[in-house]
């Protein structure tokens, strides 16, 4: 049943207008399944079903059963006492009504961790969540003004509740993608649950004027903090169904970006810890994408604020796909923000880490593609002083990911346009890395893009090389100097000291030029 409940949802809900500045929204990327399906903003046509209704009760049916004062153990007994019967068997008249006493019935929560205890109440449960979700796929009318609070009232029951404690990770060791996720055992219940809630929130029914006095910012707080998650199943309909409630009820869309904010900020520089990340950005990779130019404000202080930080974190590899879209989608609607980006990503360029330089260096090449000359005037020497840097990298995943931003078209024109300034900083790593370095895959990169600057400016090109040679001559004058210095002093040493007691032979040492300090003496 579940398959063709499946079935039902992929083809239901078109997109619908939105704020003038948030514009239209496209699929969040990397979404799958049902999920990508019904990740569009929107999805349904707003004003519809209760509009033009009244007061809490309208649209309910007369004999509606009041909500449970206390959802006890003795009120679970009563409700699984005799079962409810289907929607089939009744008249249309007290659909509504056994629709209300259903809801009532399922808010009821089960211990899933032990699969003997109350098993024919959960089999019920079951049962009726299927039925429910039948019942508001067929036709409309169901999700009326009356019946939205037994509603979000049974939903809230299931959903909101205390996720298990967080499995502690060595940040150093642990590996997301190899790491088994843990599975919730509830989750074959929860699961008709958000389906049912995501059909409350498409249906044409459900007028976002009237459902926010109960999808409130109360409701979406808790929805943020089911994104913590370790269930990735759970985590994928969080996703869809905050992103339909942005999309709808447009009244909570600068709370919502707020409160994703706070999610960051706490993660950042707090905890360094959350499961659900990358579903955030997924959702703001779309909210981004749909906004008008020019840019607010609000927007510019998220980037510098929120997004460029949580590239600080060590296990950034775990959303620094969804985060590099964020961030090319702002410095493709504005160019002029390459500058403050490229510099705010040079402040948090690892040192030690090397897989998550290779993630820079690829993030980096996307960022150069849309910066413009202008911008990349002002940044272009810090820059490529530490893309010098990267070029000279043991770590050969870095330098090979260093030198593949010269496959580049554009980049290459950008570069060409300042070579006078940037050739004299880049070529000394490439004299090197030709001359010593250990990876033949590199050194053969390497000769290719030294081939393409001698090709672009063959006079300057050597005038650079004879300067390297000098410099290079001086600092290999400059370790013989120091050397002998050191030597005159052991000879002292040895010559002064007690009897019996000379120091050990001074040990020679060997110092490549790259590495050596400025400003030896």
């Amino acid at each position: 049943m579940l398959k063709s409940m499946k079935q039902k949802l992929s083809g239901s809900s078109g997109p619908s207008s939105a704020k003038k500045e948030e514009g239209k929204r496209g699929d969040v990327p990397g979404a799958s399944g049902s999920s990508a399906k019904s990740m569009g903003v929107g999805g349904s046509k707003q004003g519809g079903g209760s509009s033009g209704r009244s007061g809490n009760s309208a649209g309910a049916p007369r004999d509606k059963p009041p909500l449970p004062l206390m959802l006890s153990e003795e009120s679970m007994r009563q409700h699984y006492a005799e079962s409810l019967p289907s929607f089939r068997d009744v008249p249309p008249s007290e659909k509504q009504t056994l629709f209300v006493q259903k809801l009532h019935l399922c808010a009821h929560q089960f211990d899933f961790s032990d699969a003997s205890k109350n098993v024919r109440e959960k089999e019920m449960k079951r049962t009726n969540m299927l039925e429910l979700v039948d019942y508001a796929n067929t036709g409309s009318g169901k999700f009326t003004e009356g019946v939205s609070e037994d509603v979000v009232f049974c939903i809230s029951s299931n959903l909101f509740r205390s996720l298990p404690p967080v499995r502690s990770h060595d940040a150093d060791g642990f590996d997301a993608e190899e790491e088994e996720p843990s599975l919730d055992p509830s989750w074959p219940h929860l699961q008709i649950v958000y389906e049912f809630l995501l059909r409350y929130i498409v249906s044409n029914d459900t007028d976002a004027k009237v459902a926010k006095k109960y999808i409130d910012q109360a409701f979406v707080l808790k929805l943020l903090e089911l994104f913590d998650s370790e269930d990735p199943r759970e985590r994928d309909y969080l996703k869809t169904i905050l992103h339909r409630i942005y999309g709808k009820f447009m009244v909570h869309r600068p709370f919502i970006r707020k409160a994703i904010n706070n999610v960051f900020y706490r993660f950042i520089f707090e905890t360094e810890h959350h499961n659900g990340i990358a579903e955030l950005l997924e959702i703001l990779g779309s909210i981004i994408n749909g906004f008008a130019l020019p840019l607010k404000e609000e927007h510019k202080s998220f980037l510098a604020r929120a997004l460029m930080p949580l590239h600080k974190p060590k296990c950034v590899a775990m959303y620094h796909q969804q985060l590099a879209y964020c961030v090319t989608q702002f410095v493709e609607k504005d160019s002029k923000l390459a500058e403050p980006v490229l510099k705010a990503l040079l402040k948090f360029w690892p040192v030690t880490n090397s897989q998550k330089e290779v993630l820079f260096l690829g993030e980096l090449e996307e960022i150069l593609e849309l910066t413009q000359a202008p911008e990349f005037q002002k940044v272009m020497i810090p820059l490529f002083t530490q893309l010098s840097r990267s070029l000279r990298s043991q770590h050969f995943q870095v330098a090979e990911r260093s030198l593949f931003l010269w496959n580049s078209e554009y980049i290459i024109n950008l570069v060409a346009q300042q070579r006078h300034a940037l050739l004299p900083i880049v070529l000394p790593a490439l004299e090197e890395n030709s001359a010593s370095h250990w990876n033949p895959a590199v050194h053969g990169l390497t000769m290719n893009v030294r081939k393409m600057f001698q090709e672009l400016d063959e006079q300057l090109y050597d005038e650079c090389k004879r300067r390297y040679d000098e410099d290079a001559l001086q600092m290999r004058q400059a370790l013989d100097t120091r050397d002998k210095k050191w030597a005159v002093l052991h000879a002292a040493a040895v010559a002064h000291g007690p009897r019996g007691s000379a120091p050990p032979e001074l040990p020679t040492y060997k110092i490549s030029i790259s590495k050596a300090p400025d400003g030896l003496p």
